[in-house]
């Protein structure tokens, strides 16, 4: 199996600039990467982990040693992803816990890595209390972090960092990289890039019965709004919740499995240490699931939005396309945009924290709302 930076096809200046200098030994202790949304920088930051943790002598990512496969399935203990845990960025208290994590000797490696997603949500307080750390790591410890722009992220962080650009990906070029990884006909991997944002994370898409059976089932929940009752609409939120969380089970099994490997050797704090952290991840990628499958139904609603303008071309959602006509030949232009909006909001009060049930039934009430609406 091909190590991750090998499959960043759609940046090709970034991975051959992160592979020469994994190659070298030569990695910066922090990094900034800089892009648009959908350009594949996380999918750049768990490559270039993975090529600082491969345990083969003489590769940087070989993508076959047991360090590879754990980065590729985000579960090394060493990798540590942070995102922001309020609706106005990093609280304090995620700064204190990573720089009480950092300090601890690797579980596995030599090395860690810590991921810190959306940057510029790092604020004056939570900034300063990383400063020093992240000019000065302890040894054997990488910071990779992910930010749009740097005019939206503080001076000091950005002065600490080696900023790495990301240029945005045209649609058919991701489509076209995510076929040549997978072998799957182009429309399937177009279908898979609009609900997982970027390459990499479509090509595991479409790898995961799981996340294909969550996009099935919210996508036959809005299909069936038209002639949907309150309690109907209530249980297509709840099916669509525990469809989301289906993949989350394969992590919580193998992070109990790391925890009692582990605990004969590792102290008390370090353990409690690994449970939070393992806490954060399910957080992380439960929120995650819940946005990729409001990603199904925006794509969807724009399929219906197509139609109803008239605009030539292949619609993404091809898989379901009597589903898009259905919907097209009941609603207006006017409806089918405020039911745009209404997945908007519901992914805003999820990143403000409000429970992902409640955000999908409000959604789902007023899409049938808009989609109905004379």
């Amino acid at each position: 199996m091909p190590g991750l930076l090998s499959q960043l096809d759609t940046q090709p200046r970034v991975r051959d600039f992160l592979a020469r200098a994994a190659e070298a030994g030569r990695t910066s202790h922090a990094y900034l990467f800089l892009g648009a949304p959908g350009s594949g920088k996380l999918d750049a930051a768990w490559a270039l982990a993975q090529a600082l943790l491969c345990e083969r002598e003489g590769e940087r990512g070989c993508g076959a040693c047991d360090a590879c496969v754990r980065v590729a399935r985000r579960t090394h203990p060493d990798v540590h992803l942070y995102q922001p845990e309020s609706a106005t960025g990093y609280v304090i208290a995620q700064t204190r816990a990573l720089l009480e994590e950092v300090a601890l000797a690797p579980i596995r490696g030599t090395a860690k890595v810590y991921i810190i997603d959306r940057a510029e949500q790092l604020r004056a307080n939570t900034a300063n209390a990383l400063l020093k750390t992240l000019e000065e790591p302890p040894a054997g410890v990488t910071f990779i972090l992910l930010g749009t722009s740097a005019e939206a992220i503080l001076s000091t962080i950005v002065s600490r960092c080696q900023c790495v650009p990301f240029r945005m990906v045209a649609p058919e070029r991701a489509a076209a990289a995510v076929e040549r990884a997978t072998g799957v006909a182009r429309e399937r991997c177009r279908m898979a890039l609009a609900a997982a944002g970027s390459p990499a994370r479509a090509i595991e898409f479409l790898k995961s019965a799981d996340r294909q059976a969550a996009r099935r089932t919210v996508l036959r929940a809005v299909d069936a709004l038209l002639h949907a009752d309150e309690a109907d609409i209530l249980s297509s939120a709840k099916e669509v919740i525990l469809a989301a969380d289906a993949p989350l089970a394969e992590v919580e099994s193998t992070q109990k499995a790391i925890l009692e490997q582990n605990a004969d050797y590792l102290s008390r704090g370090a353990l409690k240490q690994l449970e939070e952290r393992n806490k954060r991840e399910l957080t992380a990628r439960r929120r995650s699931g819940i946005m990729e499958v409001l990603a199904s139904v925006r794509s969807l609603l724009r399929d219906v939005l197509t139609r109803l303008e008239g605009v030539p071309g292949e619609i993404v959602n091809a898989d379901v396309a009597d589903i898009v006509d259905r919907l097209a030949a009941r609603a207006h232009v006017t409806g089918v945009l405020a039911a745009l909006d209404a997945v908007s909001l519901a992914e805003s009060r999820i990143a403000r924290n409000v429970t992902p049930q409640l955000a999908v039934e409000v959604m789902l009430f007023d899409i049938r709302k808009g989609l109905t609406c004379p």
